[in-house]
């Protein structure tokens, strides 16, 4: 009764048992197939009972329950989670059950901010979604999504290797559409390109 559910970059969603990926052979097994110019974003192994978040790059967001993507072979494709105008992408998918947690989202310019998850209504995958983050000139585009507790701490990375941790409790809590908080101050010609989770106390 486990699922794998993954996203792709061009918004599509694919929710496959685990039991289809029993018989592994040596030069692995297909997994999904991909469209042109589509690539993996995220895999989560999931119990068919969960509720998630997918965002894209231009500030947008679907919360959707799990039981509206159906499970499917691993031959398939799979069904479109977000609908994207453009050249928006998704950048992340990201577990959204608990409405007291809260979401991170940061932006290439290091600002961002942290959401409650009860601040996303449950909508029907594949629609386009609400207004995340803006994606203002100050922002720039959306890098990454994480699900976090005040306990949790984080890593952000820079396209020029710089690092930095910091806890999740000393992040604003703001509603959807905001421009959020400077997260990393950067050096001219930098950007943020990642963000990590780091989870304490075994949460």
């Amino acid at each position: 009764n486990e699922y794998l559910l993954m996203a792709t970059k061009k918004g599509v969603l694919k929710k496959t048992a685990c039991i289809e990926y029993s018989n592994p052979r040596k030069n692995g097994i297909i997994a999904i197939n991909l469209r042109d110019n589509d690539r993996l974003v995220n895999v989560k192994l999931t119990d068919g009972k969960q509720k998630y978040i997918i965002a894209t790059r231009n500030g947008l967001a679907v919360r959707f329950d799990e039981s509206d993507a159906r499970s499917i072979g691993r031959n398939a494709t799979g069904v479109r989670g977000i609908r994207l105008s453009g050249n928006d992408e998704v950048i992340g998918l990201e577990l959204a059950t608990n409405d007291k947690d809260t979401l991170l989202t940061a932006t290439e310019n290091g600002y961002g901010k942290r959401t409650f998850i009860e601040d996303y209504r449950i909508i029907r995958r594949g629609g386009k979604g609400v207004i995340n983050i803006k994606t203002s000139g100050r922002n720039g585009k959306v890098i990454g999504i994480k699900t976090v507790k005040d306990d949790h701490e984080l890593m952000f990375i820079t396209k020029k290797g710089i690092l930095i941790r910091t806890g999740v409790g000393e992040i604003s809590v703001v509603g959807r559409n905001t421009q959020g908080v400077r997260l990393m101050k950067l050096d001219a010609n930098d950007k943020l390109v990642n963000v990590a989770r780091i989870i304490n106390n075994g949460n």
